[in-house]
């Protein structure tokens, strides 16, 4: 399941700590496993636990406390909806209801091609850009009001059309 490539990935970021400090290289880990599989399972958290020598319970609080990890399988563009406050304040809740009618799936679902998974997110930092996403944890898009919202998601699928 794990890789010895990606054991050799791990021992890199486990490096830059002090040997009994290894466990701060969970994070780091979790990414890997992630990037590579798609989402982080329990089996997954189970050999990180035994790589850096933690608890597996330890390793499943990082696994759970940030929404930037899955849990599960996830569709190939993961649209992450700021709802708190101050983008609530400024259409984050009729943005998430738009892309929700627009891509025909409820928040935290995928959709049947496997293409987009929809969730909420907590404060990504950018509230004066609100309402704001994050596309596959990676790219931030601001101001994204229902048009821009339509745009991004046809110019994903089409990307994968061409494809």
């Amino acid at each position: 399941m794990i890789s010895e490539a990606t054991k050799a990935r791990f021992a890199r970021e486990v490096a830059k700590y002090p040997a009994e400090q290894k466990q701060s290289a969970v994070m780091a880990c979790l990414a890997i496993v992630q990037q590579e599989q798609g989402h982080v399972s329990e089996a997954s958290e189970a050999v990180i636990a035994e790589y850096l020598g933690m608890p597996q319970i330890a390793v499943h609080e990082v696994t759970t406390f940030y929404n930037m990890y899955n849990q599960q399988a996830v569709g190939k563009y993961k649209l992450a909806v700021c709802t708190n406050l101050p983008c609530l304040l400024r259409d984050g809740a009729k943005a998430l209801e738009h892309l929700e009618q627009k891509l025909g799936v409820s928040m935290g679902q995928t959709t049947a091609d496997g293409l987009f998974t929809l969730q909420q997110c907590e404060c990504l930092g950018a509230c004066a850009d609100a309402p704001v996403m994050l596309v596959n944890d990676r790219n931030m898009c601001s101001f994204m009001g229902h048009e821009k919202l339509d745009q991004l998601v046809d110019a994903l699928r089409a990307a994968e059309e061409k494809k």
